[in-house]
């Protein structure tokens, strides 16, 4: 038994399992809303844990074909994160190890929409195969330059109207503009992420939004368009719903120029660590990590999902406070 809760733990590791947040909290916003609207409380949790699993499916998804095109050629392999693949690289699991993790997770996650199918209605069936295509197909659109296309789709109007059915039955023109809102913000997580695999991704011929800029000043100054898109969206919500507590998401400003600057010196220099203040936290095993070629990645990796997470929590604070 403990040979084999080692076994989940470390696929869970493997699969990126300090993401979930991205999810979690994504869930929790329209989790909310829909309980404020009577919505079904039972049904809501087990789509979270079926959409956890799918999520986590999709990066050891995108590990698999990664390492497909890494191990092509060293030069490609040794330009790429030193993190990327690297349960791989170290000989720690095997492709096909690797394959039945995916088939396992999505497996459980089949399992659960069968269940979500029955009680919640045929709309399921549909939602699921989206989810399932863009779990599958997630890595072709991100060597294609429109990975963030998937995410919009995956964490926009799937996540939150296909919660909200799950949970009501029904679907809310509200509950889109709310989704466009938080999506843009969410985007920004997996963007930061391909900013710095920049060079790596250059090297390998992948064909991302980043890579598809001039340098990356270039695709660094998107970031803040998908912010600037984010807060936009948040205002025509706030305005058309008429809940102004919805602009105490602005309070994340501050943090977001603070990361701007960050990665304007990461394009610089990838071992630039800067000073690590309190409202940079939390930063997941970071005992472990700052000492680490990896950390100065980390780092940013963790602080634009935490800015993520403070955004969305400042979400949930607008709902609770609805008149």
């Amino acid at each position: 038994m403990i040979k084999l809760f080692k076994k989940i733990a470390f696929w869970l590791n493997c699969a990126r399992v300090y993401s979930l947040p991205i999810t979690v909290l994504n869930w929790v916003v329209i989790f909310i809303y829909s309980i404020n609207d009577n919505g079904n409380i039972i049904l809501g949790i087990l789509a979270l844990i079926g959409m956890s699993l799918v999520h986590l499916a999709t990066n050891l998804i995108d590990d698999y074909f990664d390492y497909k095109i890494l191990i092509k050629d060293e030069k490609i392999l040794n330009s790429a994160q030193n993190c990327k693949c690297l349960y791989l690289k170290n000989n720690q699991a095997t492709i096909i190890e690797l394959k039945y993790a995916i088939i396992t997770f999505l497996g459980i996650a089949g399992f659960i929409g069968i269940i979500l199918f029955f009680l919640s209605g045929y709309y399921v069936a549909i939602l699921a195969f989206i989810g399932l295509l863009v779990a599958v197909f997630y890595q072709k659109c991100s060597i294609s330059g429109i990975g963030e296309l998937a995410v919009f789709i995956a964490y926009g109007p799937l996540l939150y109207e296909g919660t909200y059915y799950v949970m009501k039955s029904k679907f809310s023109s509200e509950v889109l503009i709310l989704s466009v809102a938080c999506v843009f913000i969410t985007i920004t997580v997996l963007y930061a992420h391909m900013l710095m695999d920049f060079d790596g991704d250059k090297s390998s011929h992948k064909k991302t939004l980043c890579t598809k800029c001039k340098n990356k000043n270039t695709a660094l100054n998107l970031l803040l368009a998908f912010y600037g898109l984010g807060f936009l969206c948040i205002t025509i919500f706030a305005i058309s719903t008429k809940n102004y507590f919805y602009f105490l998401t602005f309070l994340t400003l501050p943090l977001i120029f603070d990361l701007y600057k960050s990665l304007q010196d990461f394009n610089k220099d990838k071992s630039n660590l800067p000073q690590i203040k309190f409202w940079h936290y939390p930063l997941d095993n970071w005992d472990k990590i700052k000492n680490s070629t990896d950390a100065p990645f980390y780092f940013r990796f963790f602080y634009v999902r935490n800015i993520l997470i403070w955004f969305l929590l400042l979400v949930c604070i607008g709902i609770f406070l609805q008149k």
